[in-house]
Order: structure tokens, then sequence, then C-alpha cells
């Protein structure tokens, strides 16, 4: 979650207003998705903007899940929040013919954070997942034809800096995590998430088998709003799907800090592939991924 300043509390969490044509995206006209304050979740596109000259920016659509209804106490006006925070937006209205959909989401700018795509685009190629130990995943994405480098690390904690003992006490809030560089004309953003639930039990809330605690678990860390979109939509067919038998618990959320494990945590199971830890826990995945995704596998051999 992001610190917000005293007015942004006012208008996201008590539910105020700011003054007419204030807002800096009132008129704002640029390519890119808009995000909660707040909560950083994906809200509108560019494409669902439109100038209503009503004093505050206004969609005609939003990006689907995103944005929640709600009837005001006196119930003349329904009010929308973030989906995922329940933060406050504004209001919607119907029937005011602005455009052919007949819909007005009336958004205060306070709430919003923009993201030019060009911004997103600076951020395309990386990728960062949490699915326990970070030596089985790292093992994994490792094996992939258009992964560049994978790098293990700790994300998503409230301590401003991370190493091994402090969060595998827990303590942190940090999840041991993966950075992965690659290449998006040899592999998309959208395979990567397959082998990240392939490679890990995403019902198990805070556990990958024997390895227990908030470090191990289930996370997507994304690194700008197009890939949290992706990651949202990817989950939800999951559960459409019922891939799996149970609820599917990965966390979703915007990366705001990665912290390098140290330098022995990398290339663990290249390195010490023989070890009893290696052979019992790390291979078997490893196999299932060569297995399953035999098509995208590097030519290398790890016994």
């Amino acid at each position: 979650m992001s610190k917000l300043t005293d007015f942004e509390k006012y208008v996201i969490e008590q539910k105020g207003t700011e003054a007419p044509f204030s807002g800096e995206y009132t008129n704002l006209d640029s390519e890119g998705i808009y995000l909660c304050k707040k909560c950083r979740a994906p809200l509108y596109r560019s494409e669902h903007k439109f100038i209503s000259h009503c004093g505050w920016p206004s969609f005609d659509d939003e990006i689907q899940g995103a944005v929640t209804r709600h009837m005001d106490a006196d119930g003349k006006r329904t009010e929308i929040v973030c989906s995922k925070c329940g933060g406050h937006l504004g209001h919607v209205f119907e029937g005011e013919y602005l455009t052919e959909k007949n819909v007005r989401h009336c958004v205060n700018s306070v709430s919003m954070i923009f993201e030019a795509t060009e911004e997103v685009k600076k951020t395309k190629f990386l990728a960062t997942f949490g699915g326990g130990c970070f030596w089985c995943i790292e093992a994994v994405f490792s094996e992939l034809n258009g992964v560049l480098n994978v790098t293990s690390g700790y994300s998503g904690g409230l301590a401003t800096e991370a190493n091994y003992k402090a969060v595998c006490s827990g303590s942190t809030g940090h999840a041991e995590v993966v950075q992965i560089e690659f290449d998006p004309d040899v592999i998309d953003y959208e395979t990567l998430m397959l082998v990240f639930f392939e490679a890990h039990d995403p019902t198990t809330y805070n556990q990958q088998g024997n390895d227990i605690g908030p470090q191990y678990r289930s996370v997507i860390f994304a690194h700008n709003s197009l890939q949290a979109e992706k990651a949202s939509e990817f989950i939800k067919h999951l559960e459409l799907s019922c891939v799996f038998q149970a609820p599917i618990v990965t966390e979703l959320t915007m990366l705001e800090s990665f912290y390098p494990a140290e330098n022995y945590h990398n290339d663990y199971y290249e390195l010490h592939g023989h070890q009893p830890y290696c052979q019992i826990v790390i291979k078997p995945k490893v196999d299932k991924i060569r297995k399953v995704f035999s098509d995208r596998i590097k030519s290398k051999n790890i016994s």
C-alpha cells in the first residue's frame, strides 16, 4: 500500500471530494492506464476516458472487476471504490447520454495514479514471482528459452532492508522471490505465469511443502499496470477453469522494492544439484517443467 498524504486520506479513506477542475487528470488525454493511488491496482484504460466538462476525470468503462459499486447512505448516488483495497474513487452516473455506453464514472484525480504507456514499456522485460523457496523457483525459470537472467531475492516486506536470516524469521514480511529478465520476442509474460503456476501449489497459504511461513507465500509482484491486469485475468481464468481443486490464494500486488539475495543463493541448484534437498525437492519440479514445456527448454543438462 502506498503512503497517503492527509488530503489523499480525506478523499480515499474518508470519502471526500476534491474541488472541481482542480485535479491533474481532469483533461489529461494521454495513452496509458489509471491505477488506484492507494494499492496501485489497475482501474481504467485511457480509451475509457472522455472529456465531460464536469470538473472531474470521466470514464465510460472500467477494467473488468476493478471497480465495485455501493449505494451512498442517503440512497441517492452510487459510489465507486477500488475492488482491491476499497479506496473511494467517486460516483457513477447513467442516463446522461454523453457517450454511446451512457455511463460516466466521475473519479477524483487524487484517487488515481496515471501510468503512461511509455513507462510500461520500460519495465515490461522483468517479472517477479514468489512460490516457496527461491532455490526451487530459480531452478525452474533458468530452464526456459528466452529467460536471460534469474536473480533470487526478497520483496513485499515492511522492513527497508532484507537478508536471509531476517526473512526466514518471518518478522520482516518479505517473501522469497525470483526476479526474471526475459526476452519478449522469445517468451511472453503469460508463458512465465503458466510456468509459475505449474511449478508450485498456489492453494496453500504461506506454505510450499515443508517450507512454512509468510516468506514462502505464493505471490506475483507486478512491475507495471499491464502485468497486473494480465495476472489478474490469468488468475480469474484459472479459477473459472477449476484447474485447482482448492481456492487460489496467490497474492497479486505491485512491486515496490526488490532486495537481491546473498550471492550464495544464486544458481543454487546448478551448483549443488547432488545435495539431498536439491534431489528430493527441486529436481522433481525441474523435471516436471522440462516435460510440460519441452519445446521451451534450453539445451542444457543438470542431473
